[in-house]
């Protein structure tokens, strides 16, 4: 019996005050062959190769490094893009190209068991990221710049030769032992529990170490990449943009009736719209214009179009070629003509198709900073409408453009059920801000559209039902109207504008206007948020009053 009792006492001193000295191996040895980590965590799927000709599976990085990579399964393409470089990489070839330039790889993409492997050490020299691969385990750590890695070292026991600490799978002394660590082993840190660290060996094994058993190691931070800022838009860092757009129709307005725009320093006329799908640009471009403006001391940003055609952007968005078709016959019109930019402008879009003009965004612009050209695109504010405001991705636009344009009017359109403001201040403000704040966009990539136009709201009622019908004037039709209806507009603090109303046949006509005052407040607005500048629509609209009020966006 006191055996008994002393077998019992023995079993449970050990259980509650002894260690585990049971070994174990991590749950994806003999499972992965070379299992891939990022921040300490276990990423699905398995690296190939080694060395240099190390590969990593397409999902992976797609989902660790890069979700704007693309794989195009006809063509059997992969596409990155960074603000620098457009990557196009064709499965099983050595060659490549690099912003549509050819390109020899030292390794080719390969497929395997239906996953596409793409070379490492392009993920190196595209994005920074730092790769650690183990010899003995096959792990592959991946760090990505600007990455913190704090490191403890497996502290030294000088009355031991053999001492060895245990990196156990919980933070128990009980847990079993996943390795036994030599002094000066070099321990990525990821978390704290207790007395205990929670940390990285880099040969991928991630367990528990006592805190006393470490010492502090050296931190690091993984080197980032340098940002990049366009030449161009670099011209642009001192100043504020002022900008307006010049509609061009069938028949393209002569320069020398234009006269002055003090104040105006970027003219964009409408010259260039989608033809089909294959993504074949049509051009409306004026030599004697660009001359013009440049001599007015002005940039010239052509704009370019979808023509406003849903199926035919669905189509020509819809693979690398076709919106390559786009992008370079752009690039030559703007080396023609000398541009200085293109301002994008996809209305009437399918929602389905705004990850492909993000894409297309994308690829445009490591080009287009090949060509010196400043890149901007043109955004409603953000609404539940399906074809011209859910397609938008304002925050993924904001990563590939200079600037966004803000076109901030239409609040009441022309076929509104209800008379309004074309563009009220309120309304102006809070599609502003909902833009900076809910996308993440800076203030000085921002250019706030603003509407040159108003529109005459006619009520008329019949049989009890109040029909409703509206037109667009410019300015100066506006004021001309007023003189000659001898109309006293007044200040409508609801919307920060001057407004007038006059019946006539039967009909109550009601105008909020646009003049210096809602200028001025725009411009005050703009000013207030450090926003990039302002744009106007369209030249044609304004009064010579408009550029006096506009051109203090840059005082």
């Amino acid at each position: 019996m006191a055996l008994l009792i002393l077998a019992v006492g023995a079993y449970w001193y050990s259980a509650e005050f002894l260690p585990n000295r049971e070994h174990t191996e991590p749950d994806w040895k003999g499972k992965v062959a070379k299992p891939m980590f990022v921040g300490g965590e276990l990423l699905e799927g398995s690296a190939i190769g080694e060395g240099d000709g190390l590969k990593l599976p397409l999902p992976m990085i797609q989902t660790a490094v890069d979700p704007h990579i693309r794989y195009e399964e006809e063509s059997e393409s992969v596409i990155l893009t960074t603000p620098k470089k457009l990557v196009l990489l064709k499965t099983n070839e050595k060659t490549g190209k690099v912003n549509n330039k050819p390109m020899s790889l030292r390794f080719a993409p390969e497929e395997k068991e239906g996953v596409l492997y793409v070379p490492a050490y392009l993920l190196k020299e595209l994005y920074g990221m730092e790769v650690h691969e183990d010899a003995a385990s096959g792990a592959v750590l991946l760090m990505k710049p600007g990455e913190t890695v704090k490191h403890r070292l497996v502290r030294e026991d000088p009355k031991k030769d053999d001492f060895t600490v245990p990196l156990r799978t919980d933070p128990s002394i009980h847990s079993p032992i996943l390795a036994d660590m030599k002094p000066g082993t070099q321990l990525r840190l990821l978390d704290t529990r207790d007395e205990w660290y929670y940390v990285q060996l880099y040969n991928g094994y991630t367990g528990y170490v006592k805190q006393k058993d470490t010492v502090a190691g050296e931190d690091r931070t993984v080197p980032e990449l340098e940002p990049v800022l366009s030449p161009a838009k670099k011209k642009w860092q001192a100043k504020k943009i002022n900008m307006t757009w010049e509609a061009v129709y069938e028949v393209a307005p002569k320069p020398s009736s234009i006269g002055k725009l003090p104040g105006v320093n970027v003219v964009s006329p409408t010259w260039f719209s989608l033809v089909d799908g294959s993504g074949n640009v049509r051009s409306k471009a004026d030599p004697a214009y660009v001359r013009w403006a440049h001599n007015q001391g002005m940039q010239v940003w052509g704009l370019f179009s979808n023509s406003f055609d849903p199926d035919l952007t669905t189509e020509a968005l819809s693979s690398f070629e076709s919106r390559m078709n786009t992008i370079l016959q752009m690039l030559h019109y703007a080396k023609l003509y000398d541009l200085d930019g293109i301002n994008i402008d996809y209305e009437n879009v399918h929602t389905k198709d705004g990850p492909n003009l993000s894409q297309f965004m994308r690829e445009l612009r490591p080009l287009a900073m090949e060509y010196g050209l400043v890149v901007s695109i043109d955004v409603t504010p953000k609404s539940n409408s399906e074809m011209w405001s859910a397609f938008l991705d304002r925050r993924a636009l904001a990563e590939a453009v200079d600037y966004l344009i803000l076109m901030a009017y239409d609040e009441h359109w022309a076929s509104s059920p209800e008379a309004g403001s074309v563009a009220s201040l309120p309304w102006v403000h809070s599609s502003v801000t909902r833009i900076l704040e809910e996308d993440d966009v800076s203030p000085d990539q921002l250019i706030l559209g603003i509407p040159l136009y108003t529109r005459v709201w006619t009520e008329t009622v019949k049989d009890g039902e109040v029909k409703m019908k509206s037109k667009a004037i410019g300015m100066e039709k506006a004021q001309r109207l007023i003189r000659e209806k001898k109309l006293k507009p007044s200040l409508s603090e609801e919307t920060g504008q001057n407004y007038v109303e006059y019946r006539e046949d039967n009909a109550l006509n009601r105008i909020w206007l646009e003049d210096k005052t809602s200028l001025q407040r725009r411009v005050e607005l703009a000013q207030s948020l450090g926003l990039a500048g302002v744009a106007t629509w369209t030249r044609s609209f304004a009064a010579d009053e408009a550029w006096e009020v506009l051109q203090q966006i840059s005082k």
